[in-house]
């Protein structure tokens, strides 16, 4: 019998109490997943913001209006090379469960502040900015709601009615657009803002946000507080900010997932340390009698040693892979329905190494001082022991 046999058959001697260890690691690993999947769905946005973009919103919040003269007088600040205006529409198609995230735009501003971006064939791009009742999609909804270019469909909106006493707009699908390196986010939709705004039954000629393209990300500051001074003691007072702070302002209003991520695990395996690191201490006491046979019969202090350390390992790798793997699935079965909202809910490479590493280290610190006392044990002592 070699050691790895020796490892298995002392892990799962007492089987119920393995099995219920494993569970307990399986739970801490599965919410570490599906947080980490969270947390990357939550900040794609501010990875993929240009330095030299900014975005004015109202001071109060970006969901309170700002007034269509604004984009004008921005465009005038120097330094500014691109403003581009933007609402929140508030969509859905079909069903209200069946959510659309959309934007009315300036076409041709919009696109000028995402150069690199958004990856458009130039005839869908022209179609675009010519046809009044054209919208873009992202690959990722479109692909959810099997849209195609040349599709017309009706998005209703959850905020705004329409003049008819609607509240749908009927889009024409123009062009389906890509990204560039998998970064940016394609689960959205643009339509124009002057067809949107032509058929609001109240609250037109606002918008919600402007996304500013500046000359040289060194000028942010000095623009960014030449918006804001402009637009002081108005009655709509501006805040503008880098476009990674205002997407990050955003995903909070959700939760600061980061710190919640934290703070749960965190407590999960401050909670494991124990349970598990007290098992296993009680797990060798009670097995001091076989390590002095096997002290006995030639097993080495350092091999006794390695061997309870690797038990130790093994059970929390054990329940930590199987409880990211669960997390994997559940990221994987879940990223489908939200594709429209986060479209980048999955497990990173940096979540797998980190949860590894998590698992070797709950492993080394769980199992150090049951092998050190089972490394310690005296054959007279614990063979004279009735």
């Amino acid at each position: 019998m070699n050691d790895a046999t020796l490892i298995r058959k002392n892990l799962f001697r007492k089987r119920l109490r393995a099995i219920l260890l494993m569970v307990s690691i399986l739970i801490a690993f599965l919410i570490f997943g599906v947080l980490g999947a969270l947390q990357n769905a939550f900040t794609m946005g501010s990875g993929t913001a240009a330095q030299e973009r900014l975005v004015t919103v109202n001071r109060i919040n970006f969901t309170v209006a700002l007034p269509y003269a604004y984009w004008g007088r921005i465009e005038q600040v120097e330094g500014v090379r691109n403003a581009a205006p933007a609402s929140w529409f508030g969509g859905y198609y079909q069903e209200p469960q069946n959510f659309v995230q959309s934007f009315a735009v300036d076409p041709a501003t919009y696109l000028e502040a995402y150069p690199t971006e958004i990856v458009l064939p130039p005839e869908e791009r022209a179609a675009f900015l010519e046809g009044r009742t054209c919208a873009l999609v992202g690959r990722a909804l479109a692909n959810q709601y099997d849209w195609s270019t040349g599709d017309r469909i009706p998005l209703n909106s959850n905020i705004w009615q329409n003049t008819d006493g609607s509240q749908t707009w009927e889009l024409d699908i123009c062009g389906v657009f890509d990204d560039t390196e998998g970064t940016y986010p394609t689960n959205y939709l643009m339509l124009h803002y002057e067809y949107f705004n032509e058929s609001l039954a109240f609250g037109r000629d606002s918008f919600h946000w402007i996304t500013i393209n500046t000359e040289d990300p060194a000028l942010n500051d000095q623009v960014s507080g030449e918006i804001d001074a402009l637009f002081a003691n108005s009655s709509a007072e501006t805040s503008t900010t880098t476009e990674a702070a205002f997407n990050e302002a955003f995903m909070e209003q959700f939760g600061n997932i980061g710190l919640i991520l934290t703070w749960v695990i965190g407590a999960a395996f401050a909670t494991i340390l124990m349970i598990v690191g007290t098992t296993m201490v009680m797990a060798v006491n009670e097995r001091t009698r076989e390590i002095a046979v096997l002290k006995t019969l030639g097993f080495t202090a350092p091999r006794i040693f390695r061997m309870v350390l690797w038990e130790s390992l093994l059970l929390s790798f054990l329940g930590g892979l199987i409880g990211l793997g669960l997390a994997t699935l559940a990221a994987t079965a879940a990223s489908s329905a939200l594709a429209g909202f986060l479209p980048s809910f999955g497990l990173s490479l940096t979540n797998i190494v980190t949860a590894l590493a998590l698992m070797a280290a709950l492993g080394l610190v769980t199992g150090i001082l049951p092998a050190y006392n089972a490394m310690q044990v005296r054959i007279s002592e614990a063979l004279g022991k009735i």
